[in-house]
């Protein structure tokens, strides 16, 4: 297909689509259209911001998606500065100012699963399985940011393995630059990315082995000062966390930021 049918299709199709983001086939190829949703509330980020400073963790500070058209020019503008630095997430084929169209990442009848799905289904198999695929998230992680840049939302369900092998990254609604400074964006990153593995390492029996990984991950120099200047700070203000309980009494989010403190501060 041409641009100029790529184009069409969205100005035709957007209008009548009633979820925010649906598939469609196109001559036999896969492509994901997503518009615009309504626009959000400002409170929730009002008492994040309240959080923030109240706990001095400014790594918690509000990163706002608007919604509506703004997230949409947002993703738009995300999705390729990513791409123009070699970055892979999904190509934008057309786009408008209520919606786009992009390329599936796997194509019609091919696989492409979330790392995420990966490291839940590799449980099983034990830690060594586990370990191996959770390095490919921090790998990821050295790609975006050894190129100046930052994801927004890096949990590893965002990262899906493409058919090559190549990692890719999906979900930029919010730019977390507007309003937190480089080093911090990366942190984040890191810790997303941290927070949404640390119980299936910790199911895996993979835990020990796993901090000394992060340990030399993020003492590398290409972290820089800011960044750990960063991350101590951080990691001090949320020691409070080792008093969460290990099991589930306070419901999974609070053992996930159980397992994620012992992760990268170590069991007490």
């Amino acid at each position: 297909m041409s641009p100029t049918d790529y184009t069409r299709f969205l100005q035709e199709q957007w209008p009548r689509q009633q979820p925010l983001m649906a598939r469609h086939i196109l001559q036999g190829e896969q492509v994901w259209l997503k518009r615009a949703g309504p626009r959000h509330g400002m409170w929730r980020y009002h008492l994040l911001g309240a959080v923030a400073r109240v706990l001095h963790l400014p790594l918690l500070g509000p990163v706002i998606n608007p919604g509506g058209r703004a997230a949409i020019a947002t993703e738009l503008k995300r999705l390729r500065t990513l791409a123009a630095l070699g970055l892979r997430v999904p190509q934008v084929l057309a786009a408008c100012d209520d919606a786009f169209l992009m390329r599936d990442l796997g194509g019609a009848g091919r696989d492409t699963p979330s790392l995420g799905d990966e490291i839940e289904a590799a449980v099983a198999a034990g830690p060594a399985a586990v370990l191996a695929l959770w390095r490919l998230g921090l790998d990821t992680l050295d790609a975006v940011h050894e190129r100046g840049q930052y994801l927004s939302q890096a949990f590893a369900r965002n990262m899906m393995r493409c058919p090559d092998g190549v990692m890719a990254c999906l979900d930029f609604e919010d730019d977390p630059r507007r309003t937190l400074s480089l080093a911090l964006c990366q942190l984040r990153d890191a810790m997303t990315y941290v927070h949404s593995t640390a119980l299936a390492l910790l199911h895996a029996g993979a835990q020990d082995e796993a901090r000394t990984i992060w340990m030399a991950w993020a003492a590398q120099p290409i972290r820089g000062a800011d960044f750990q200047k960063e991350l101590r700070l951080t990691l001090q203000h949320l020691a409070w966390l080792r008093h969460l309980p290990r099991d589930r009494r306070l419901g999974r989010d609070a053992q996930r930021m159980r397992a994620a403190h012992d992760l990268v501060m170590g069991p007490v």
